[in-house]
């Protein structure tokens, strides 16, 4: 195993530990909401998110082990969006992670708590950390990223067009923007609360920041166009489902050929952006290389 899959798997590992530990399983009158919350925090995934937290949080200077409630909190959010984006009121999907989708499972009902309580525990987990009397103003201002991202001014906002879209033809600019908002806005703040929990420079977060927009970017097209032409045993989800909802995508807007082109432009416009810090970087450039190359 080479360096990045070392540092990713023990990243990987860190992060698997404390969401088990965060959402235990609990014998109450309620236990079926920790059992639905579990099953799909607990059903694997890349781990993206959080571990682009850690990675730029160390790569600052900074202790992960101040920035690991943020990550698993930025799972936490984006594992309650999956949960609903599954539900036959939005994507009506079957499976997620190489299983059932939650509301297959529990029920609809249960399902919609289940990402109800993910969303919720995420900030209870988060605004815990405020009692350890360390960088308080950096935490509140992590809370308040993480906040804006995955609110109307971020993948709400973004799912909301994406609804609105179905069925159209949209503009590349609508569809960029839509992506910005519905996947980019929550991988951009994995990697700013990583750089704010280091105490990094404004500037240095500018750095950053370009390339967790264009990473951000890149991920959803990949995605595009392993929904169109990928394995379905390795994404463990059914392909083609954009296709059959009419919903725009990369693929369908550029064709599949421009959009592996435009993946590349903008994973090495992402790995420009972080050139300036040298080697400290090479793990961010070593996951956009991965990422490109991803087959789930």
């Amino acid at each position: 195993m080479n360096r990045f899959a070392t540092q990713l798997d023990d990243y990987t590992v860190m992060i698997n530990s404390t969401l088990d530990k965060l959402v235990p399983e609990i014998k109450t009158p309620q236990e079926k909401i920790f059992e639905a919350m579990r099953y799909s925090l607990l059903a694997g995934g890349k781990r993206i998110r959080p571990v682009l937290t850690l990675a730029v949080c160390e790569m600052f200077g900074g202790n992960i082990s101040e920035a690991i409630s943020f990550a698993c909190a930025i799972e936490m959010i984006h594992t309650y969006s999956l949960i609903h984006d599954d539900l036959p009121a939005m994507d009506n999907d079957d499976f997620r992670r190489g299983v059932k989708t939650n509301h297959k499972v529990y029920g609809e009902g249960i399902a919609v708590l289940a990402g109800d309580a993910l969303l919720n525990k995420a900030f209870e987990v988060m605004t815990s950390t405020l009692n350890e009397n360390s960088s308080i103003d950096r935490k509140i201002k992590a809370i308040q990223v993480i906040a804006n991202s995955a609110g109307t001014e971020g993948m709400i906002g973004g799912q909301v067009i994406d609804i609105e879209s179905e069925g159209k033809s949209i503009d590349y600019e609508t569809l960029r923007n839509m992506h910005a908002l519905k996947t980019g806005a929550l991988i951009s703040a994995s990697v700013i609360v990583g750089a704010l929990i280091a105490g990094a420079s404004q500037k240095d977060i500018e750095k950053v920041s370009v390339y967790a927009s264009n990473l951000g970017l890149a991920f959803q097209i990949r995605d595009d166009i392993l929904s169109e032409i990928g394995d379905s045993t390795k994404l463990g989800k059914n392909t083609g489902n954009d296709r059959e909802r009419n919903k725009s995508t990369y693929v369908t807007v550029l064709g599949l050929d421009q959009s592996k082109a435009f993946l590349k432009k903008i994973t090495n416009t992402a790995i420009d952006a972080v050139k300036d810090f040298g080697e400290k970087a090479e793990f961010l450039v070593e996951l956009a290389d991965y990422l490109l190359n991803r087959e789930n």
